[in-house]
């Protein structure tokens, strides 16, 4: 008798702490994380590897706990494969690249912010700002669109 192959358990979803509950400590957190796509070919990986970075959404006591729960759901995304090619794949969990506070001064659908320097952003908008076709959801849209039969 063949046994099921165990699911991977899910992240807990975050409870979303009401903007109006909010404090400096605990509460909400969102943590930026980073990952590689490390390939094995000829039996060595390439310098240059694609890599995701990926906003989670923690609740938690503190940032330090923040941190770890990061952590853990980070590693429990890690998988493995074989390409098309053969050649092993390992999706692996590189580290955290920042942990921001949720707190009562972000609005109730933030989910990260930076604050950065520019030089005269809104007269320079074009430059800095991609076009609307080109961001990641539009783009990944028309082409899905165009792929269908």
């Amino acid at each position: 008798m063949r046994r099921k192959a165990a699911r991977p358990k899910r992240a807990p979803l975050p409870r979303l702490t009401p903007p109006d509950k909010r404090t400096w400590v605990g509460g909400l957190y969102s943590a930026k994380v980073l990952f590689e796509f490390w390939i094995l070919v000829d039996g060595r990986p390439g310098v240059r590897r694609i890599c995701e970075e990926r906003l989670i959404l923690i609740e938690a006591e503190s940032a330090r706990l923040a941190l770890k729960e990061a952590k853990r759901q980070a590693r429990a995304s890690q998988y493995r494969y074989r390409n098309s090619d053969r050649n092993p794949v390992h999706f692996r969990f590189v580290g955290v690249l920042d942990l921001l506070h949720i707190g009562a001064e972000c609005q109730p659908n933030e989910v990260w912010y930076e604050i950065r320097d520019y030089v005269r952003p809104m007269e320079r908008r074009k430059a800095i700002l991609p076009l609307e076709s080109e961001l990641n959801a539009i783009r990944n849209e028309r082409t899905r669109v165009k792929a269908k039969p």
